[in-house]
């Protein structure tokens, strides 16, 4: 009679241990639907076509490929920068998608993917008279249009401009404000840059050729932002990023949104690389 208590109590633990394993296994990266925070309004990366109203993008497509791969449903959730990173450290989306760089910065509170993308910055400024912008120097006190607390914004009040910032805006509002002197100049990734002033013809604006720049926070490339303990989660998406990357997908996603394969490193010549500050008081 012992014995046979003994042995229901041993299998009644295996039990309890595998389903332990089971259910921690599916907490951390086999759940049927994977929750996506995004912006919605970054072009190429997040938007939402003019036609169809569709959410796509370079980053939203690539989520959706390594989804369909993990047999997931996506839910896709649209925040500000400050807003998505928040979503996914308390646990309200499982990974966040919006050009986002592998910083050391971010890296302390996050997991990464590895880069889906590589690119370098720019300042977009007017073309009438390059915002009286031709060197460094010249950005103290002028406007810098971006978003609270991103390393664009830090970047420019590091060096001695005001900036001015906006709520998860459209492409099309930073164009417009620099237009009409609101602002003087937009830090940010080439690449998106580019495109936005393509999709916007006779702007009055344009790219200053001779300023391109790096920082120690974009070094590594930009990838998917996930949270700290899904680790098992991250495992997954580097797997299948890699079979998107080896089978050509990711390139073909990159020409498509970018015109450009912006999944190798680019090769120009870079005027500055920064080092930003943690400090940042702009509200």
């Amino acid at each position: 009679m012992l014995r046979k208590k003994w042995l229901i109590s041993l299998l009644l633990v295996i039990i309890c241990i595998f389903g332990i394993i089971i259910f921690g296994k599916n907490r951390l990266g086999n759940k049927s639907t994977l929750t996506v925070a995004t912006s919605g309004t970054l072009y190429p990366t997040s938007y939402h076509d003019s036609k169809t109203k569709k959410l796509t993008g370079y980053d939203i497509e690539v989520i959706r490929a390594v989804a369909k791969k993990l047999h997931q449903k996506i839910i896709f959730k649209e925040y500000n920068v400050d807003g998505m990173l928040t979503a996914v450290k308390a646990g309200k989306a499982e990974v966040a998608i919006n050009d986002f760089a592998i910083s050391p910065v971010r890296k302390k509170s996050y997991l990464l993917s590895t880069p889906i993308k590589h690119s370098f910055n720019s300042l977009v400024v007017r073309a009438s008279d390059d915002s009286n912008i031709h060197t460094w120097a010249d950005l103290k006190k002028k406007r810098s249009a971006g978003e609270s607390g991103t390393s664009y914004q830090r970047l420019a009040e590091q060096l001695g401009a005001k900036p001015v910032n906006y709520d998860n805006v459209t492409n099309g509002v930073y164009l417009r404000d620099v237009k009409n002197g609101k602002t003087d100049f937009i830090m940010n990734d080439y690449y998106l840059q580019k495109l936005a002033l393509k999709a916007v013809p006779n702007s009055g604006l344009k790219i200053i050729p001779n300023m391109y720049f790096t920082t120690n926070e974009d070094g590594s490339g930009e990838g998917i932002v996930i949270n700290k303990n899904d680790k098992q989660l991250q495992k997954q998406i580097n797997a299948e990023l890699a079979k998107l990357r080896k089978d050509g997908t990711l390139s073909r996603l990159a020409k498509k949104y970018y015109g450009a394969d912006v999944t190798k490193k680019p090769s120009v010549h870079i005027s500055k690389n920064f080092t930003i500050k943690n400090k940042y008081s702009g509200q």
